[in-house]
C-alpha cells in the first residue's frame, strides 16, 4: 500500500514493477543483475484517485505519462534493487502529493486609474520622442 495522505492510498495491485538492467558503469555485475526498476501506474483507470487529482497528475507527469495515462517512472540511481524500488515509489508519491494540492484560484484584478494614466503618458512621451527623431532632417557632415 502506497499511502499518499489521509485520503489517498494506492494499493500495491495498481503498481506494476519490472526489473531491468541499469545503464552506465557498474563493474562486474552490470550485465548480470537487474537492479533498475520501472514502475508503472495507470492513473487514468485508477479508482484510488479523485478526478481532479487524476487530471492534474497526468499534466504534472509530462513526458513520464503515456497517451493512455500510464505513468512510467524509471529508477536506476542506486546499485541495489531494493533502494531503486523505494526511490521509484517515493518519486511517484511526491508527484501525486503535488497533484493533490489544489491550486489557488486566481483573483481577477484591474489596474488602478493612476497606473493606467502613468502607462499611457509614458507611451505618449516615448512616441513623441521617436516622432521628433523621424521628422528631423539628416545632418550634413
Amino acid at each position: 500500500m502506497l499511502r499518499i495522505n489521509h485520503r489517498i492510498e494506492i494499493p500495491d495491485a495498481e503498481l506494476v514493477e519490472s526489473f531491468i538492467r541499469a545503464s552506465g558503469p557498474g563493474g562486474q555485475n552490470v550485465n548480470k543483475v537487474s537492479s533498475a526498476v520501472e514502475l508503472r501506474f495507470d492513473a487514468r483507470l485508477s479508482p484510488s484517485l479523485p478526478d481532479a487529482v487524476r487530471a492534474r497528475l497526468i499534466g504534472l507527469a509530462g513526458r513520464r505519462a503515456t497517451k493512455q495515462g500510464v505513468i512510467v517512472i524509471r529508477a536506476e540511481r542506486f546499485r541495489t534493487q531494493e533502494r531503486n524500488r523505494a526511490d521509484a515509489r517515493d518519486r511517484l508519491k511526491r508527484l501525486i502529493v503535488r497533484a493533490a494540492a489544489t491550486p489557488r484560484a486566481r483573483i481577477k484584478t484591474r489596474p488602478s486609474r493612476a497606473s493606467v494614466e502613468r502607462r499611457l503618458s509614458a507611451k505618449a512621451r516615448r512616441g513623441s520622442l521617436k516622432r521628433t527623431r523621424r521628422d528631423s532632417p539628416p545632418l550634413d557632415g
